[in-house]
């Protein structure tokens, strides 16, 4: 599963499911995203390298940080 939040406003931005995980699906949602959204000031917390070289190949850029992805992620339902 991938998905996009706006971190100020709440807002679900996009989400998608594949049956695989990879450099392929995650290029395939970013780049229908990119299409409905202004991504130039975005930022993408990714858990791996790979996801960082897929962020380049469509154009954008990228950083780990697991702090803040994980925070994110333990984040309740309720207060998203």
């Amino acid at each position: 599963m991938y998905a996009a939040i706006d971190t100020e406003t709440k807002l679900l931005l996009g989400i998608d499911v594949f049956d695989q995980h990879g450099t392929d699906q995650a290029a395939a949602f970013l780049s229908g995203l990119a299409e409905k959204h202004d991504l130039s000031d975005a930022v993408f917390l990714v858990d791996g390298y790979g996801y960082r070289t897929t962020l380049f190949r469509i154009g954008l850029s990228g950083r780990l940080d697991y702090t803040e992805r994980n925070l994110i992620e333990n984040c309740p339902v309720s207060s998203i």
